[in-house]
Protein backbone atom coordinates (compact mmCIF):
# COMPACT_ATOMS: atom_id res chain seq x y z
CA UNK A 1 0.00 0.00 0.00
CA UNK A 2 2.93 2.36 0.75
CA UNK A 3 4.72 1.27 -1.77
CA UNK A 4 1.26 2.04 -3.95
CA UNK A 5 0.89 5.74 -2.58
CA UNK A 6 5.03 6.63 -3.42
CA UNK A 7 4.32 5.47 -6.70
CA UNK A 8 1.03 7.05 -6.87
CA UNK A 9 0.69 10.17 -9.57
CA UNK A 10 1.00 13.18 -7.91
CA UNK A 11 -2.00 15.80 -7.66
CA UNK A 12 -1.94 18.28 -10.27
CA UNK A 13 -2.11 22.13 -8.48
CA UNK A 14 -4.30 24.88 -9.61
CA UNK A 15 -1.46 26.31 -12.04
CA UNK A 16 -0.80 22.64 -13.65
CA UNK A 17 2.37 21.80 -11.57
CA UNK A 18 2.56 19.07 -9.53
CA UNK A 19 3.44 19.05 -5.96
CA UNK A 20 6.71 16.94 -6.72
CA UNK A 21 7.67 20.20 -9.10
CA UNK A 22 6.48 23.13 -7.02
CA UNK A 23 8.63 21.11 -4.09
CA UNK A 24 11.70 20.69 -5.96
CA UNK A 25 11.57 24.05 -7.89
CA UNK A 26 11.47 25.18 -4.61
CA UNK A 27 14.56 23.24 -3.32
CA UNK A 28 16.23 24.40 -5.80
CA UNK A 29 15.75 28.21 -5.31
CA UNK A 30 16.45 27.64 -1.40
CA UNK A 31 19.76 25.62 -2.71
CA UNK A 32 20.14 29.00 -4.77
CA UNK A 33 19.23 31.80 -2.44
CA UNK A 34 21.81 29.33 0.37
CA UNK A 35 24.50 29.72 -2.13
CA UNK A 36 23.92 33.56 -2.73
CA UNK A 37 23.74 34.35 0.84
CA UNK A 38 26.58 31.86 1.79
CA UNK A 39 29.27 33.93 -0.82
CA UNK A 40 27.43 37.63 -0.61
CA UNK A 41 30.62 40.12 -0.26
CA UNK A 42 28.22 42.07 2.57
CA UNK A 43 27.44 40.59 5.99
CA UNK A 44 23.57 38.93 5.25
CA UNK A 45 21.85 36.61 7.40
CA UNK A 46 18.14 35.68 7.63
CA UNK A 47 16.27 35.63 11.01
CA UNK A 48 12.22 34.71 11.74
CA UNK A 49 9.42 37.12 12.63
CA UNK A 50 10.94 37.01 16.49
CA UNK A 51 14.32 38.25 15.44
CA UNK A 52 16.37 35.27 15.83
CA UNK A 53 18.62 34.63 13.60
CA UNK A 54 18.65 31.16 11.04
CA UNK A 55 21.33 31.70 9.10
CA UNK A 56 24.47 33.88 8.45
CA UNK A 57 27.44 34.08 6.25
CA UNK A 58 31.24 34.22 7.36
CA UNK A 59 31.20 38.15 6.50
CA UNK A 60 28.75 38.45 9.54
CA UNK A 61 31.56 36.54 11.84
CA UNK A 62 34.06 38.96 10.25
CA UNK A 63 32.02 41.85 11.41
CA UNK A 64 31.12 40.43 14.55
CA UNK A 65 34.14 38.73 15.44
CA UNK A 66 31.86 35.42 16.40
CA UNK A 67 32.55 31.99 15.25
CA UNK A 68 29.19 31.43 13.05
CA UNK A 69 27.32 29.10 15.74
CA UNK A 70 28.00 31.78 18.11
CA UNK A 71 25.22 33.73 15.88
CA UNK A 72 23.33 31.40 14.46
CA UNK A 73 19.85 30.82 16.36
CA UNK A 74 20.52 33.71 18.91
CA UNK A 75 18.37 36.49 19.05
CA UNK A 76 19.44 39.93 17.23
CA UNK A 77 18.94 41.28 20.56
CA UNK A 78 22.01 39.65 22.11
CA UNK A 79 24.04 41.95 19.78
CA UNK A 80 21.96 45.05 20.34
CA UNK A 81 20.43 47.47 22.47
CA UNK A 82 16.81 46.99 24.22
CA UNK A 83 16.12 50.66 22.30
CA UNK A 84 17.13 49.12 18.69
CA UNK A 85 15.71 45.96 19.04
CA UNK A 86 12.41 47.58 19.36
CA UNK A 87 13.60 49.44 16.20
CA UNK A 88 14.66 46.12 14.56
CA UNK A 89 11.19 44.78 15.56
CA UNK A 90 9.30 47.54 13.71
CA UNK A 91 11.70 47.31 11.02
CA UNK A 92 10.51 43.99 10.65
CA UNK A 93 7.09 44.71 10.77
CA UNK A 94 7.81 47.17 7.72
CA UNK A 95 9.09 44.11 6.11
CA UNK A 96 5.88 42.22 6.76
CA UNK A 97 3.57 45.61 5.37
CA UNK A 98 5.65 46.43 2.45
CA UNK A 99 7.92 43.58 1.35
CA UNK A 100 10.90 45.61 2.74
CA UNK A 101 12.97 47.93 4.48
CA UNK A 102 15.72 49.99 3.90
CA UNK A 103 18.74 51.87 5.89
CA UNK A 104 17.38 50.96 9.52
CA UNK A 105 20.17 52.11 11.33
CA UNK A 106 21.82 48.95 13.91
CA UNK A 107 24.63 49.34 16.30
CA UNK A 108 25.46 45.21 16.81
CA UNK A 109 28.38 45.01 19.86
CA UNK A 110 30.97 42.53 18.79
CA UNK A 111 32.74 40.09 20.16
CA UNK A 112 36.06 42.45 21.21
CA UNK A 113 32.85 44.55 22.59
CA UNK A 114 33.27 47.29 20.18
CA UNK A 115 30.26 49.33 19.05
CA UNK A 116 30.11 48.86 15.09
CA UNK A 117 27.31 51.59 12.96
CA UNK A 118 26.07 49.49 10.37
CA UNK A 119 22.64 50.33 8.24
CA UNK A 120 19.98 47.74 7.56
CA UNK A 121 18.49 46.74 4.06
CA UNK A 122 15.88 43.95 4.17
CA UNK A 123 13.31 42.02 2.17
CA UNK A 124 10.97 39.75 3.13
CA UNK A 125 11.06 35.50 3.15
CA UNK A 126 8.11 34.12 1.94
CA UNK A 127 6.91 30.53 2.32
CA UNK A 128 5.93 28.48 -1.06
CA UNK A 129 2.13 30.18 -0.10
CA UNK A 130 4.27 33.05 -0.43
CA UNK A 131 3.78 34.30 3.40
CA UNK A 132 5.73 36.56 4.97
CA UNK A 133 8.01 34.33 7.42
CA UNK A 134 11.07 36.29 8.46
CA UNK A 135 13.75 38.62 6.99
CA UNK A 136 16.63 38.81 4.94
CA UNK A 137 19.07 41.11 5.60
CA UNK A 138 21.84 43.31 4.19
CA UNK A 139 24.36 44.97 6.58
CA UNK A 140 26.69 47.76 5.31
CA UNK A 141 29.72 48.82 7.99
CA UNK A 142 29.41 52.49 8.26
CA UNK A 143 32.64 52.70 10.08
CA UNK A 144 34.49 54.28 7.47
CA UNK A 145 31.30 56.28 5.98
CA UNK A 146 30.87 57.64 9.27
CA UNK A 147 34.81 58.84 9.53
CA UNK A 148 34.11 60.46 6.06
CA UNK A 149 30.95 62.24 6.84
CA UNK A 150 32.95 63.27 10.42
CA UNK A 151 35.80 64.40 8.03
CA UNK A 152 33.11 66.62 6.02
CA UNK A 153 31.32 67.56 8.99
CA UNK A 154 34.96 69.12 10.21
CA UNK A 155 35.69 71.17 6.78
CA UNK A 156 32.31 72.27 6.33
CA UNK A 157 32.40 73.66 9.87
CA UNK A 158 35.95 74.35 9.40
CA UNK A 159 35.80 76.45 6.39
CA UNK A 160 36.78 79.59 5.56
CA UNK A 161 33.99 80.32 3.10
CA UNK A 162 30.23 80.08 3.89
CA UNK A 163 29.15 76.36 4.06
CA UNK A 164 25.76 75.03 4.13
CA UNK A 165 23.93 71.56 3.60
CA UNK A 166 20.34 71.58 1.76
CA UNK A 167 17.72 68.80 0.86
CA UNK A 168 15.95 68.92 -2.36
CA UNK A 169 13.21 71.26 -1.46
CA UNK A 170 15.91 74.15 -0.02
CA UNK A 171 15.49 73.09 3.71
CA UNK A 172 19.18 74.11 5.32
CA UNK A 173 20.36 71.32 7.15
CA UNK A 174 23.58 72.67 8.07
CA UNK A 175 25.52 75.79 7.99
CA UNK A 176 28.83 76.68 9.50
CA UNK A 177 30.18 79.51 11.31
CA UNK A 178 30.72 81.37 8.33
CA UNK A 179 27.12 81.64 7.07
CA UNK A 180 26.36 83.19 10.18
CA UNK A 181 29.09 85.81 10.51
CA UNK A 182 27.95 86.96 6.66
CA UNK A 183 24.19 86.87 7.40
CA UNK A 184 24.14 87.98 10.82
CA UNK A 185 22.05 85.36 12.32
CA UNK A 186 22.90 82.82 14.67
CA UNK A 187 23.12 79.14 13.45
CA UNK A 188 19.84 77.69 14.76
CA UNK A 189 18.46 80.50 13.53
CA UNK A 190 19.70 79.37 9.92
CA UNK A 191 19.34 75.34 9.85
CA UNK A 192 16.18 73.40 9.65
CA UNK A 193 14.62 77.13 7.35
CA UNK A 194 13.82 77.10 4.12
CA UNK A 195 16.79 78.92 2.17
CA UNK A 196 13.57 80.83 0.71
CA UNK A 197 13.35 83.04 3.95
CA UNK A 198 16.45 84.58 3.10
CA UNK A 199 16.36 85.19 -0.63
CA UNK A 200 13.80 86.82 -2.85
CA UNK A 201 11.15 84.37 -4.70
CA UNK A 202 12.40 84.99 -8.02
CA UNK A 203 16.26 84.05 -6.56
CA UNK A 204 14.34 80.98 -5.07
CA UNK A 205 13.15 79.84 -8.46
CA UNK A 206 17.00 80.42 -10.01
CA UNK A 207 17.95 78.09 -6.81
CA UNK A 208 15.12 75.57 -7.16
CA UNK A 209 16.78 75.27 -11.24
CA UNK A 210 20.16 74.91 -9.62
CA UNK A 211 19.09 72.18 -7.83
CA UNK A 212 17.98 70.08 -10.47
CA UNK A 213 21.83 70.67 -12.09
CA UNK A 214 23.11 69.54 -9.08
CA UNK A 215 20.99 66.20 -9.50
CA UNK A 216 21.32 65.85 -13.39
CA UNK A 217 25.00 67.02 -13.51
CA UNK A 218 26.14 66.87 -9.91
CA UNK A 219 27.05 70.14 -9.49
CA UNK A 220 26.42 74.05 -10.31
CA UNK A 221 28.37 76.76 -10.49
CA UNK A 222 28.82 80.75 -10.12
CA UNK A 223 24.76 80.65 -9.37
CA UNK A 224 23.65 84.47 -8.35
CA UNK A 225 22.20 84.70 -4.41
CA UNK A 226 21.60 87.73 -3.01
CA UNK A 227 20.48 86.85 0.58
CA UNK A 228 19.42 89.47 3.31
CA UNK A 229 21.39 89.58 5.89
CA UNK A 230 19.90 90.25 9.74
CA UNK A 231 20.11 93.80 9.17
CA UNK A 232 18.91 93.65 5.88
CA UNK A 233 21.64 94.50 4.09
CA UNK A 234 21.20 92.22 0.48
CA UNK A 235 24.32 90.71 -0.04
CA UNK A 236 25.72 89.69 -3.43
CA UNK A 237 27.14 86.33 -3.33
CA UNK A 238 28.18 83.69 -5.69
CA UNK A 239 26.98 80.16 -5.16
CA UNK A 240 28.69 76.93 -6.08
CA UNK A 241 26.94 73.57 -5.72
CA UNK A 242 27.93 69.66 -5.37
CA UNK A 243 25.77 66.54 -4.93
CA UNK A 244 24.89 65.26 -1.18
CA UNK A 245 24.53 61.48 -1.98
CA UNK A 246 23.47 58.48 0.12
CA UNK A 247 25.13 56.00 0.83
CA UNK A 248 23.44 54.19 -2.45
CA UNK A 249 24.82 57.35 -4.88
CA UNK A 250 21.32 58.63 -5.29
CA UNK A 251 21.26 62.57 -5.21
CA UNK A 252 19.44 63.72 -1.59
CA UNK A 253 20.94 67.67 -1.59
CA UNK A 254 23.69 69.68 -2.17
CA UNK A 255 26.58 71.17 -0.42
CA UNK A 256 26.89 74.82 -1.16
CA UNK A 257 29.90 77.24 -0.94
CA UNK A 258 29.03 81.34 -0.84
CA UNK A 259 31.04 83.78 -2.09
CA UNK A 260 31.16 87.27 -0.85
CA UNK A 261 31.24 88.97 -3.97
CA UNK A 262 31.07 92.57 -2.25
CA UNK A 263 34.66 93.66 -2.67
CA UNK A 264 34.27 91.82 -5.96
CA UNK A 265 31.53 94.03 -7.24
CA UNK A 266 33.10 96.53 -5.78
CA UNK A 267 36.66 95.97 -7.57
CA UNK A 268 34.38 95.32 -11.07
CA UNK A 269 32.46 98.69 -10.68
CA UNK A 270 35.79 100.34 -10.05
CA UNK A 271 36.83 98.59 -13.26
CA UNK A 272 33.90 99.26 -15.52
CA UNK A 273 34.27 103.07 -14.52
CA UNK A 274 38.40 103.25 -15.54
CA UNK A 275 37.36 101.93 -18.83
CA UNK A 276 34.34 103.77 -19.28
CA UNK A 277 35.90 107.00 -18.18
CA UNK A 278 39.78 106.23 -19.92
CA UNK A 279 40.86 108.49 -22.13
CA UNK A 280 42.53 105.78 -24.62
CA UNK A 281 39.90 103.30 -26.47
CA UNK A 282 39.29 100.10 -24.57
CA UNK A 283 36.82 97.64 -24.77
CA UNK A 284 36.61 94.03 -22.92
CA UNK A 285 36.26 90.46 -25.53
CA UNK A 286 35.86 87.35 -24.64
CA UNK A 287 38.26 84.52 -25.84
CA UNK A 288 36.36 84.08 -29.13
CA UNK A 289 36.77 87.88 -29.79
CA UNK A 290 33.05 88.73 -28.59
CA UNK A 291 33.44 92.96 -27.82
CA UNK A 292 31.37 92.50 -24.43
CA UNK A 293 32.45 96.18 -23.25
CA UNK A 294 33.37 99.36 -25.07
CA UNK A 295 33.86 102.98 -23.85
CA UNK A 296 33.39 106.25 -25.73
CA UNK A 297 36.59 106.74 -26.90
CA UNK A 298 36.04 103.46 -28.89
CA UNK A 299 32.80 105.48 -30.61
CA UNK A 300 35.11 107.78 -31.10
CA UNK A 301 37.83 106.50 -33.17
CA UNK A 302 36.14 104.20 -35.01
CA UNK A 303 32.31 106.49 -35.47
CA UNK A 304 30.21 103.98 -34.32
CA UNK A 305 27.71 103.94 -31.59
CA UNK A 306 28.43 101.94 -28.58
CA UNK A 307 25.22 99.80 -29.60
CA UNK A 308 26.94 99.12 -32.35
CA UNK A 309 29.83 98.06 -30.90
CA UNK A 310 28.90 95.69 -27.97
CA UNK A 311 28.19 92.12 -28.41
CA UNK A 312 29.73 92.63 -31.93
CA UNK A 313 32.68 90.37 -32.96
CA UNK A 314 36.09 91.74 -33.36
CA UNK A 315 36.63 90.34 -36.93
CA UNK A 316 33.21 92.81 -37.89
CA UNK A 317 35.91 95.76 -37.98
CA UNK A 318 39.47 93.92 -39.03
CA UNK A 319 40.18 92.27 -42.04
CA UNK A 320 40.54 87.84 -41.65
CA UNK A 321 44.50 88.62 -41.65
CA UNK A 322 44.26 90.35 -38.53
CA UNK A 323 41.25 88.47 -37.17
CA UNK A 324 43.71 86.01 -37.13
CA UNK A 325 47.00 87.91 -35.83
CA UNK A 326 44.04 88.72 -33.21
CA UNK A 327 43.15 85.32 -31.98
CA UNK A 328 46.82 84.42 -31.31
CA UNK A 329 46.72 87.31 -29.39
CA UNK A 330 44.30 86.03 -27.40
CA UNK A 331 46.12 82.96 -27.17
CA UNK A 332 49.11 85.22 -25.85
CA UNK A 333 46.83 86.83 -23.32
CA UNK A 334 45.74 83.22 -21.76
CA UNK A 335 49.28 81.90 -22.15
CA UNK A 336 51.32 85.21 -20.40
CA UNK A 337 48.18 87.20 -19.15
CA UNK A 338 49.09 90.00 -21.50
CA UNK A 339 49.99 90.71 -24.64
CA UNK A 340 51.65 94.14 -26.12
CA UNK A 341 51.98 96.14 -29.21
CA UNK A 342 49.66 93.89 -31.52
CA UNK A 343 49.20 96.15 -34.56
CA UNK A 344 45.47 96.24 -35.29
CA UNK A 345 43.81 98.48 -38.06
CA UNK A 346 40.08 98.23 -38.12
CA UNK A 347 37.99 100.37 -40.35
CA UNK A 348 35.64 102.90 -39.36
CA UNK A 349 32.28 103.89 -40.28
CA UNK A 350 33.55 106.34 -42.75
CA UNK A 351 35.64 103.74 -44.27
CA UNK A 352 39.06 104.77 -43.12
CA UNK A 353 41.26 102.13 -42.07
CA UNK A 354 42.89 103.25 -38.92
CA UNK A 355 46.16 102.33 -37.91
CA UNK A 356 46.20 101.25 -33.91
CA UNK A 357 48.76 99.41 -31.93
CA UNK A 358 46.82 96.68 -29.02
CA UNK A 359 47.76 96.13 -25.42
CA UNK A 360 45.93 93.76 -23.94
CA UNK A 361 45.85 92.40 -19.91
CA UNK A 362 43.78 88.89 -19.04
CA UNK A 363 40.64 89.40 -17.95
CA UNK A 364 39.64 86.61 -14.91
CA UNK A 365 36.74 85.97 -13.40
CA UNK A 366 36.34 84.80 -9.77
CA UNK A 367 37.93 81.72 -9.76
CA UNK A 368 41.03 83.08 -11.65
CA UNK A 369 40.59 81.94 -14.66
CA UNK A 370 41.28 83.67 -18.15
CA UNK A 371 37.51 84.17 -19.60
CA UNK A 372 38.83 87.55 -21.98
CA UNK A 373 41.03 90.20 -22.72
CA UNK A 374 40.74 94.16 -22.04
CA UNK A 375 42.18 95.56 -24.61
CA UNK A 376 43.32 99.35 -25.60
CA UNK A 377 43.64 100.82 -28.67
CA UNK A 378 46.20 103.45 -29.43
CA UNK A 379 45.58 105.75 -32.72
CA UNK A 380 48.71 105.57 -34.75
CA UNK A 381 47.79 107.62 -37.03
CA UNK A 382 49.77 111.36 -35.45
CA UNK A 383 52.76 108.86 -35.04
CA UNK A 384 52.65 107.33 -38.42
CA UNK A 385 52.15 111.08 -39.82
CA UNK A 386 55.30 111.94 -37.75
CA UNK A 387 57.25 108.92 -39.38
CA UNK A 388 56.08 110.09 -42.79
CA UNK A 389 57.35 113.41 -41.80
CA UNK A 390 60.63 111.88 -40.10
CA UNK A 391 61.20 110.06 -43.79
CA UNK A 392 60.17 112.60 -45.88
CA UNK A 393 62.61 114.93 -44.33
CA UNK A 394 65.38 112.03 -44.32
CA UNK A 395 64.98 111.85 -47.76
CA UNK A 396 65.26 115.75 -48.49
CA UNK A 397 68.43 115.66 -46.48
CA UNK A 398 70.01 113.08 -48.20
CA UNK A 399 69.22 114.70 -51.25
CA UNK A 400 70.65 117.84 -49.74
CA UNK A 401 73.65 116.10 -49.05
CA UNK A 402 74.31 114.91 -52.51
CA UNK A 403 73.79 118.13 -53.68
CA UNK A 404 76.76 119.37 -51.24
CA UNK A 405 78.85 116.44 -52.44
CA UNK A 406 78.44 117.39 -55.85
CA UNK A 407 78.69 121.37 -55.19
CA UNK A 408 82.02 119.67 -52.56
CA UNK A 409 82.88 118.01 -55.83
CA UNK A 410 83.33 121.05 -57.83
CA UNK A 411 84.76 123.69 -55.02
CA UNK A 412 87.54 120.53 -54.44
CA UNK A 413 88.15 120.15 -58.46
CA UNK A 414 88.21 124.22 -58.82
CA UNK A 415 90.78 124.40 -55.91
CA UNK A 416 93.25 121.55 -57.36
CA UNK A 417 92.89 123.33 -60.38
CA UNK A 418 94.27 126.79 -59.14
CA UNK A 419 96.83 125.30 -57.23
CA UNK A 420 98.12 123.07 -60.56
CA UNK A 421 97.99 126.54 -62.24
CA UNK A 422 99.56 128.41 -59.17
CA UNK A 423 102.44 125.49 -59.67
CA UNK A 424 102.76 125.87 -63.20
CA UNK A 425 103.03 129.86 -62.74
CA UNK A 426 105.65 129.31 -60.36
CA UNK A 427 107.93 127.10 -62.58
CA UNK A 428 107.19 129.64 -65.45
CA UNK A 429 108.36 132.43 -63.36
CA UNK A 430 111.13 129.90 -62.54
CA UNK A 431 112.38 129.75 -66.02
CA UNK A 432 112.03 133.65 -67.22
CA UNK A 433 114.49 134.27 -63.97
CA UNK A 434 117.23 131.87 -65.40
CA UNK A 435 116.51 132.97 -68.78
CA UNK A 436 117.24 136.23 -67.59
CA UNK A 437 120.29 135.43 -65.83
CA UNK A 438 121.52 133.35 -68.67
CA UNK A 439 121.26 136.40 -70.34
CA UNK A 440 122.43 138.39 -68.25
CA UNK A 441 125.96 136.43 -67.89
CA UNK A 442 125.89 135.52 -71.62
Amino acid sequence: MAKKVLNAPDKPRRNGTSTAETDGAAAREVLVADIIIKNAPDPVFVSDLEGKILQANDAVSQLLGFRQDEVVEQSLSRFISPEETREFTAALREVVERGVTRNAVLNPRSASGEVIPTTLNASALRDSDGKVIGAIGVLRDMRELDKARAYAESLIKNAPDPVFVSDLEGKILEANDAVSELLGFRRDEVVEQSLSRFISEEETREFTAALREVVERGVTRNARLNPRAATGEVIPTSLNAAALRDSDGKVIGAIGVLRDMRELDKARAYAESLIKNAPDPVFVSDLEGKILEANDAVSELLGFRRDEVVEQSLSRFISEEETREFTAALREVVERGATRNARLNPRAATGEVIPTSLNAAALRDADGNVIGAIGVLRDMRAYEAVVRDLEQSKTELQEKILDLEKFEEVVVGRELKMIALEKELEQLQDQNEKFKRERATG
